[in-house]
């Protein structure tokens, strides 16, 4: 099996002349695939538990416009370095590694895509460095500004209880644990299927995954999931869950810019039946002015219908579509 699986992967690497190389940046060694040398960067952060790898579909689509795709694996993701500290994965080393990637890049500035975890990392980069980015598009996850009033876990966890992911997640080693008892290629086949608008839930008991040898959907082939897998099972997910567990921290030291604005060209893609597009309230602050308010440039909305939270991956044409369509403006 792993003989096959690591061909599969030399196979992947190597697909559609995507390239790969390892650059140093803000302390860690972080890898970085890329294709298509001299256009105007950009810059694709990945979400969780995903690697550069969930923006394959964009890397080709967009080099073959004339722009220099960039994806790498995210601190503690793939093939970059993963720090042991959990303070190590504070939202400013997460966006110091990307100013850092930048510069690597040889860049002023660059467009930023952003999904799910890596489309925080991408609303902190304009927020804190804005003169770093030309224009932003962002998937899934919407820029809610700080509430001064309530820690983000306080919130899910008044929300959903001690069962939704993210609170699951905060304690240190318990849920790895729970993940190192399951098998890894059914543990990413059920994150990476996911499609449930009510929220992840994950029982203290511990996580029943369907053991189901049911299809993939369409636009995941077996192949995706073995790089995952792959990559995973080298890993683990500690590096992942360490973004979580640095909510609360977060929080306190974001303090500074509680009220700031996001002051780039911006445009938000969501699917409807997203996790994060059905939050309570959320879809009254994204369409009724609160998102405006906050991202004063936000020139454009997209609600894709019947799309779920992998929406780079579960529609790759239209969101690269989506993605030239705003920064050819600029």
């Amino acid at each position: 099996m792993h003989g096959s699986r690591g061909e599969g992967e030399e196979k992947e690497k190597k697909m559609e002349g995507i390239n790969h190389r390892r650059v140093e940046v803000n302390g860690i060694s972080m890898h970085i695939a890329e294709k298509g040398e001299g256009g105007p960067v950009v810059l694709m952060l990945h979400g969780f538990p995903e690697l550069w790898y969930s923006w394959r579909h964009q890397i080709i689509g967009l080099a073959a416009k004339g722009y220099h795709a960039v994806a790498p694996d995210l601190r503690g993701f793939g093939d970059t370095d993963a720090p042991s500290a959990i303070s190590s994965y504070s939202i400013f080393h997460l966006v110091g590694d990307i100013v850092a990637l930048i510069n690597v890049l040889g860049q002023e500035q660059v467009f930023v895509v952003g999904h799910d975890w890596g489309a925080l990392v991408a609303w902190h980069l304009c927020l804190f460095r804005p003169d770093k980015v030309k224009a932003l598009v962002n998937l899934s996850v919407a820029y809610r500004p700080r509430n001064s009033a309530a820690k983000p876990v306080d919130y899910f966890r008044a929300l959903y209880g001690d069962d939704y992911y993210v609170c699951r997640f905060q304690e240190p080693g318990a849920v790895e644990a729970q993940f190192g008892s399951a098998n890894t290629k059914q543990l990413c086949k059920w994150f990476l299927k996911f499609c449930d608008p009510g929220g992840l839930f994950i029982p203290k008991e511990g996580l029943v995954l369907p053991n189901d040898e049911s299809s993939l959907p369409a636009w995941f082939s077996e192949e995706d999931l073995d790089y995952f897998t792959n990559k995973f099972e080298k890993t683990g997910f500690t590096g992942g869950l360490n973004y979580y567990r640095c909510l609360s921290s977060n929080w306190e030291l974001l303090a500074p810019w509680t009220g700031a604005q996001i002051k780039v060209p911006s445009k938000y893609v969501v699917g409807d039946v997203d996790l994060t597009y059905n939050y309570p309230g959320i879809q009254d602050y994204i369409h009724k002015g609160g998102f405006k308010q906050a991202v004063p440039f936000l020139k454009d909305v997209v609600v894709m219908a019947g799309v779920a939270h992998f929406i780079n991956q579960e529609k790759p044409h239209e969101v690269t579509e989506h993605i030239l369509d705003f920064i050819k403006q600029f």
